[in-house]
């Protein structure tokens, strides 16, 4: 596990931007994994930056996202449907028919998750986007995940649903639920890159980086993967 300290938000952006770029420069039709949430967003304005200069192209790309909200289809403008368009899909050359992301409206939610298992299976990642959550979660895979976990309905918990609450209007409404690639799935990528700032991370960096191997941090796996390049701000490392 490689660990980049940098000096701010805006610098890890730059340097996991590098990381990612880099992948799409070598492999016009690699398979992005992708990840929400607030920190990778400086990554994705970066690419979106690059494409315009000219510098990559999505035109081959493919790309599956880790999770999404049970409940919310791609009109929420919650839904990581409308997340992943905004911060990225529609300010670049991707075709839209090449991402994919849970159907978080499926009326059968465990067919859905055997479907999206059954696509990743096809199309293993090059490089799988991680955040971090306070608590060590990755994708929505929660303390307790079973590390050979593969798609699955999540309860997220209250730690979890009071982070993403600041993308809401109020608490009540964030999704008490989510489909999320399993562990499992998110270790099948064949790189992976770990996206982490902020004071409220310094606990999560430090146990995923440096704790014991343990289902209670499943970020901890990560350990375990032979090539993972941890990004994090001076405040996010403050621990290490």
């Amino acid at each position: 596990m490689k660990v980049i300290v940098t000096k701010n938000y805006e610098q890890m952006s730059e340097k996991a931007y590098e990381v990612v770029s880099d992948i799409i420069k070598a492999k016009p039709d690699a398979v992005l994994g992708l990840a929400t949430g607030s920190s990778p967003i400086g990554l994705y304005e970066n690419l979106v930056a690059a494409y315009k200069r000219g510098e990559i192209s999505f035109k081959k790309i493919k790309t599956v996202n880790l999770d999404e909200y049970v409940g919310l289809d791609e009109k929420s403008d919650q839904s990581y449907v409308y997340f992943m368009r905004k911060h990225l899909f529609n300010g670049v050359d991707i075709d839209l028919n090449n991402t994919n992301l849970p159907n978080g409206k499926a009326e059968d939610a465990e067919a859905e998750c055997a479907r999206y298992t059954a696509l990743l299976e096809t199309m293993p990642q090059d490089i799988q986007v991680l955040g971090l959550g306070s608590n060590g979660h990755i994708g929505f895979n929660e303390p307790g995940t079973a590390f050979d976990s593969t798609t699955h309905v999540v309860k997220l918990t209250e730690s979890t649903i009071r982070d993403n609450s600041r993308l809401f209007a109020n608490i009540d409404e964030v999704p008490r639920y989510a489909l999320t690639m399993g562990i499992a799935n998110i270790m099948n990528a064949k790189k992976i890159i770990v996206v982490a700032n902020g004071t409220n991370k310094a606990d999560a960096v430090y146990k995923m980086v440096k704790g014991e191997v343990t289902e209670a941090v499943p970020a901890s796996v990560l350990q375990n993967h032979p090539d993972v390049i941890v990004v994090c701000d001076e405040l996010a490392a403050a621990k290490l």
